[in-house]
């Protein structure tokens, strides 16, 4: 039988129905039984506030990132859905609100996790949820800084979270993890579990330790700590899980991978680690963080997403390499397939993964990237040396009737700027079960009998386009409160829709700060807290806003321009900071901590009084303005050239926000 014609557009090469001469062969069989159960591919929202920004888009744009992200057959056909459990405190990007900031108050109606939970839901019913907590409210430490302290409060705050997922949101919660890539506490573990099932939720199983494979050396040796560890998550192991984790019989999951340095490029580090880690490590799961980059992209770990969206005010986004790498095994498998064990190494690098799903159908996923398509940098990782090569796959078993498969194809490319993703070619026809191919290097192809795979696809969005330079928000939104203001990205403390009953003016709708203690951190948080907007390449600013100090004789308030820091450095970002106190004092600073003072004074201000803060920056110049009069002038601004705008407070204190106003040029 003739071989299928090359497909002309994407490059495919002869797949020969007799081996090729000099095809190393790779027998895939069901005999003496299947492998480990497939658990499923996922993406993490989280860690800190990566998907900020997509909340603002507008339709039918965020509904299209949306689909791209979680509809079945159509994109990325995400399997799971983890999500950060705020804790009010900087975790990467940003800060995510808490569903109890103090231990009598609980909402959960706060931030966008909630939202999204649905909207993946919505697309597929059948997602896996995970929670985690990255950082923890003060009220639960008591003063202490470990959430172990008291493991009884931690355990009922997760369990709250959990339960409010319910009652709310009707969200079934399926996993929930300990602390996000920090010590474990045998005990918490313990007594989550049993707080887990005494609410009634022994459905939900406990990820630990979301770190290195460590935990697996205490559940060998402890019965009832293994009883209460479902699944051993370990983040970022380079493919590889320890002796003592794979001796303990329990599934194994790289609960957090891929962190490539460019989503563009990354998505040959996704399609290795994806293979991979079942082929070096035995892990059944992977998770990439970022699910999606939505947040400023000169925050850390910019472009870092499966896919970006970082543009609402433009509605522009972009669908990179990693949302279809995803898709050559999400679109052709499901959780509860199970890998074949004949699975492995090519001859002349690379790998080969085979799953099916015990019914007839068999998916076979092949990559041979090199390592300038495929850096990750969480583990650094040493280059691959791959090479153009032939392979015959040999199907016996139950397979061995197969007589037709389904090919989809990736090939890498930059140099010539001709990459090729997901794309679909001529099926393969087997002879006598066997099929042969040559295989260049920087490839994906997946072989499967699944007919359903499909490459979706939208009307290209808006182009892209900077922040605007005149911007505003009087913060008079019709929604419920304890939302964030859109493209405000806070980096420490949290900054919330407020409804001022006291008043009846013009500040009933405002933008408060309502983190009055430093939460149980994960990142280095500053001793202020800030939000950031705007683009981080602007020069001359014009910003004006109303503030409320709420805190007598100690309160501060700041607005700021070309602040050039944020994430975990947050606390030594520099810019142009503009400072009024509850004491009449007023000073303007180079740095976040104030330690660098250009100009100080009487103000004349207080606390439970609004005032009128104006800042414009001038090439090397700046003045200020209090309630439109001029207050200091001709401070010279060397550094930094650039940044973005944004409000804070002194500590961690309430203070209000109303009528912000930025101009640009």
């Amino acid at each position: 039988m003739a071989a299928p014609a090359r497909a002309p557009t994407a490059g495919l090469f002869l797949l020969c129905c007799a081996a090729l001469a000099g095809a190393a062969v790779y027998v895939l069989h069901d005999e003496g039984g299947l492998g480990p159960e497939f658990d499923g591919i996922g993406g993490l929202s989280g860690g800190g506030a990566t998907s900020r920004l997509l909340v603002n888009y507008q339709e039918p744009y965020r509904s299209q990132i949306l689909d791209y992200l979680f509809k079945p057959n159509f994109g990325a056909s995400l399997h799971i859905l983890k999500v950060e459990i705020g804790g009010d405190a900087q975790t990467t990007d940003g800060t995510e609100p808490s569903h109890m900031h103090y231990e009598d108050d609980e909402n959960y109606f706060r931030g966008y996790e909630w939202w999204l939970m649905k909207e993946a839901k919505k697309r597929n019913p059948n997602i896996k949820l995970i929670g985690l907590p990255w950082a923890f409210p003060a009220w639960i430490g008591r003063g202490e800084s470990s959430p172990y302290s008291y493991p009884d409060r931690t355990a009922y705050y997760i369990s709250s979270w959990i339960h409010g997922a319910k009652l709310y949101h009707n969200l079934d919660i399926d996993y929930v993890g300990i602390w996000n890539e920090r010590s474990y506490d045998k005990k918490y573990i313990l007594v989550l579990r049993q707080s887990l099932d005494k609410v009634g939720l022994k459905n939900v199983g406990i990820i630990a330790a979301d770190g290195s494979w460590g935990i697996a050396n205490d559940l060998i040796v402890d019965p009832y700590l293994s009883d209460a560890v479902e699944i051993i998550g370990a983040h970022y192991p380079g493919t590889v899980s320890s002796s003592n984790a794979r001796k303990t019989g329990k599934k194994l999951w790289s609960s957090e991978d891929y962190s490539t340095v460019d989503n563009n490029v990354g998505g040959g580090c996704w399609a290795r680690i994806l293979n991979q880690n079942y082929v070096n490590g035995n892990m059944t799961s992977t998770i990439a963080w970022n699910l999606l980059a939505s947040y400023y992209k000169e925050l850390p770990f910019g472009l870092d997403g499966l896919m970006t969206a970082d543009e609402p005010w433009s509605g522009h986004y972009e669908v990179q390499s990693p949302i279809w790498i995803t898709a050559h095994t999400t679109q052709f498998t499901q959780p509860g397939w199970h890998y074949l064990k004949t699975v492995g190494h090519l001859e002349k690098g690379g790998s080969y993964v085979a799953l099916t799903d015990g019914k007839g159908n068999l998916t076979i996923i092949v990559e041979t990237m090199t390592h300038d398509h495929s850096i990750c940098i969480r583990p650094p990782l040493p280059p691959f040396k791959v090479f153009q090569q032939k392979a015959t796959f040999q199907l016996l078993g139950s397979f061995k009737q197969i007589e037709t498969l389904k090919v989809w194809h990736t090939k890498f490319d930059f140099y010539k700027n001709s990459s090729k993703f997901f794309s679909q070619h001529s099926d393969i026809k087997l002879v006598n079960g066997s099929f042969s191919m040559p295989l260049e290097v920087d490839e994906i192809w997946t072989m499967t009998t699944i007919s359903t795979g499909k490459r979706g696809s939208f009307p290209e969005p808006p182009p892209s386009s900077s922040f605007p330079k005149d911007y505003a928000d009087d913060f008079n939104v019709k929604i419920p409160p304890f939302s964030e203001a859109p493209n405000f990205a806070d980096q420490t403390g949290v900054f919330e829709y407020f409804m001022n009953y006291s008043d009846p003016g013009d500040h009933v709708f405002t933008l408060r700060q309502v983190v009055t203690q430093r939460p149980i951190t994960w990142a280095s948080d500053a001793d202020q807290t800030i939000s950031v907007i705007g683009d981080y390449k602007w020069q001359d600013v014009n910003i004006t806003c109303d503030v409320l100090i709420e805190t007598a004789s100690t309160g501060g308030v700041f607005i700021a321009g070309r602040v050039n820091k944020g994430g975990g450095l947050i606390r030594h970002a520099e810019g142009l900071y503009y400072w009024i106190f509850a004491d009449g004092n007023y000073k303007v600073t180079n740095d976040l901590p104030g330690n660098t003072v250009l100009a100080s004074g009487k103000s004349g201000t207080r606390a439970g009084k609004w005032h009128t803060l104006t800042l414009r920056i001038q090439g090397d110049l700046a003045y200020g303005l209090l309630n439109g009069c001029l207050l200091w002038k001709d401070v010279r601004v060397v550094h930094p050239r650039n940044g973005w705008a944004a409000i804070g407070t002194r500590g961690f204190e309430l203070a209000q926000f109303d009528n912000f106003h930025i101009q640009a040029s």
